[in-house]
C-alpha cells in the first residue's frame, strides 16, 4: 500500500514549524533515502508533519528551480557539442537520451552530467522508444536551427536526429562506429549514477518512494532539479557514484522509409 501525509501543518512558510526543518526534512528524506520516521525522528515533527513537509517543499522547489531546459541558443549548443566531442570525436551531438526505473511502492566532476529534458510519468515497463515518441524532444530538435542529434542504444529508431549504435557491425570503421557511440552516450548513465548517489531515496537501496505515482513523480522531478542546481554551483559529490547498468531492450523497429536516416550514419561511419 502507498503512505499518504495526514493532517494539517501548514504550507511551507508555516509559522506551526520553522521553514528550515521543513527544508532539512525534505532534503535529509531525498539523499538519504532513509524511513520518513527515521528521518522525521532526527528532526523531532511528527511523520504526519514531515511527509505533509516533503511534499510541499518538493512542490516549491519544482516551481522555483526552472533548469532542465534543452539547449535551444546557438551558443549553448555549440559547447554542448565540443563536450560531447571531447569524450570519443563523435560530433554534432546535443544530448544522450535513455530511461532508468525508480522503484515506487505498489507499482509494477566530469562524470556529472545536467538533464537537459525529463519526463517523469511512465512505468518501468514502458519501452524507451515509446516514452521518446510521447515526449517534446522530437518537436524541439527538428526545430533546432543548427540541426544536431541525440545518441540513444539500440532501444531507440535510428532517425534523422537520433543515431543508435549498428546491431552487426561488419567493418572496422563500424565497429569504431560503435565504440565511439557506447564511449559518448555513457554520459547519460553516469548522469543517473550520479542522480542516483546524490538522492538515495531513488536508488534501489533506498528502498521505494512509499507514495502514490502523481507524487512520485513530483520528487524525481525535485532531485533532478537539485541534482541539476548542485552543478551549477559545484556542490561536490561526498559519496561513491557507480555507473548504471544498461538494460538492453528489444531492438526498435526498423522503419523502412528511414533511408535518409541510414545514409547519414553510414557517413558519420566514415568519420568517426
Amino acid at each position: 500500500m502507498t503512505s499518504e501525509c495526514s493532517g494539517a501543518d501548514g504550507g511551507v512558510g508555516s509559522t506551526k514549524r520553522p521553514r528550515h526543518v521543513k527544508v532539512l526534512t525534505c532534503l535529509r528524506f531525498l539523499a538519504k533515502g532513509d524511513y520518513l520516521s527515521e528521518t522525521t525522528d532526527i528532526h523531532g515533527i511528527s511523520k504526519s508533519s514531515g511527509c505533509l513537509a516533503v511534499h510541499r517543499v518538493v512542490d516549491a522547489v519544482c516551481k522555483a528551480l526552472q533548469n532542465i531546459e534543452f539547449p535551444t541558443r546557438r551558443e549553448h549548443i555549440s559547447r554542448t557539442k565540443a563536450s560531447f566531442y571531447k569524450i570519443a570525436g563523435f560530433p554534432n551531438v546535443i544530448g544522450a537520451i535513455d530511461g532508468t526505473q525508480i522503484p515506487i511502492q505498489g507499482m509494477g566532476t566530469d562524470d556529472e552530467h545536467l538533464f537537459t529534458n525529463a519526463v517523469c510519468k511512465f512505468p518501468g515497463a514502458t519501452h524507451d522508444a515509446f516514452i521518446l515518441q510521447n515526449s517534446s524532444l522530437p518537436n524541439l530538435i527538428e526545430s533546432l536551427q543548427d540541426g544536431g542529434w541525440l545518441i540513444g542504444d539500440s532501444g531507440y529508431p535510428l532517425k534523422e536526429w537520433l543515431m543508435t549504435p549498428i546491431s552487426n557491425p561488419r567493418s572496422g570503421q563500424e565497429e569504431r562506429y560503435n565504440s565511439a557511440h557506447c564511449r559518448t552516450r555513457n554520459a547519460i548513465e553516469r548522469a543517473f549514477g550520479v542522480l542516483k548517489a546524490r538522492f538515495r531515496c531513488l536508488h534501489e537501496t533506498g528502498g521505494c518512494l512509499p507514495y502514490r505515482p502523481d507524487k512520485c513523480t513530483k520528487i524525481i522531478e525535485c532531485a533532478m532539479r537539485l541534482h541539476n542546481l548542485a552543478i551549477n554551483e559545484r556542490v561536490p559529490l561526498m559519496v561513491e557514484t557507480e555507473e548504471e547498468d544498461d538494460v538492453q531492450q528489444p531492438f526498435a523497429p526498423v522503419i523502412p522509409n528511414n533511408c535518409t536516416a541510414a545514409m547519414l550514419r553510414d557517413r558519420l561511419v566514415q568519420r568517426v
